[in-house]
């Protein structure tokens, strides 16, 4: 973007991408957990330390273009919407609904430039093998390139798309209220024409990371078990008979699985993202 001055930069900011994600899409795929504790339990004592960090290499590769793509399409969005640049929008601050139609433009971007590299976290992060052995058999998956390549093989360009949709749906309106939480948070706590402080912004950035998950979970808990379905030939006629197969199976509850552990990584990865965002806007003047 570095060619059309007219245009902000994208920013690269940090991801949510951690060993308690491992945790959450255990709970969100599989049943043989009791809960948070148990699941960090049964997972320590069978894959040791490093079954926490399970699938994180090719999420962590990809943070920079994922949310340089989310970060840039959002402030890039503003700038189309309000034709005011960053530091103008103090003394005129845009609309919420430009901010949500900004966030949500942002969200539908990123779901796609993020679907491959999640679908192979999610099929590495569920192999619950122990640490490999003299004469035991290996995992299906032997690292991220393995997995991406074996998913191509097995069930075509296709397959390293699955459960996109249900990432976008979970992408689009979400990050449209992580925005506006945001700067409805900001507003509130920041004197008219003033720059919100850093405390003010990591209290923003926090919350309106808990808020984007509450929102979000129902679909990422189909979009984790759409994900899963080539690897445990689980078939599901498309997203709407995934979310009533699990309904009739598990109950409502299960649209929830795995809230409390984002949202205890939500506050403070979005609050340091917030932070990261801001300071990168004021640098770039």
């Amino acid at each position: 973007m570095d060619c059309l001055p007219e245009m902000e930069k994208p920013e690269i900011v940090p991801n949510d991408s951690n060993g308690l994600g491992d945790q959450e899409v255990r709970l969100q795929t599989q049943t043989t957990y009791r809960g948070i504790v148990d699941c960090m339990v049964k997972t320590y004592r069978h894959e040791s330390l490093l079954g926490f960090f399970k699938g994180m290499s090719f999420p962590i590769a990809s943070i920079a273009v994922v949310n340089s793509v989310l970060f840039g399409v959002y402030s890039n969005a503003l700038l189309v919407l309000t034709a005011t640049s960053h530091q103008e929008r103090r003394a005129q601050p845009p609309s919420y609904t430009h901010v949500f139609i900004a966030g949500c433009t942002g969200g539908f971007l990123q779901a796609y430039c993020l679907a491959p590299f999640d679908l192979i976290k999610v099929r590495l992060q569920n192999q619950t093998e122990p640490r490999a052995k003299p004469g035991s058999r290996p995992p299906q998956y032997r690292g991220p390139v393995h997995c991406a390549a074996s998913i191509f093989q097995a069930e075509g360009p296709r397959g390293l798309f699955r459960g996109a949709w249900a990432l976008t749906l979970r992408d689009t309106p979400t990050l449209g209220i992580y925005f506006v939480t945001y700067e409805w948070l900001c507003r509130q706590f920041t004197l008219d024409d003033q720059t919100p402080s850093s405390g003010t912004v990591l209290v923003a950035g926090g919350f309106a990371g808990i808020t984007s998950w509450v929102a979000a979970t129902p679909l990422d808990v189909i979009k984790s078990r759409m994900q899963m379905a080539g690897l445990k030939q689980r078939a599901y006629g498309g997203l709407l008979d995934c979310m009533v197969s699990s309904a009739r199976q598990e109950g409502l509850g299960v649209f929830f699985r795995g809230l409390t552990i984002n949202s205890a990584r939500a506050f403070p990865v979005n609050a340091v993202t917030f932070l990261s965002y801001e300071h990168l806007l004021l640098s770039w003047g």
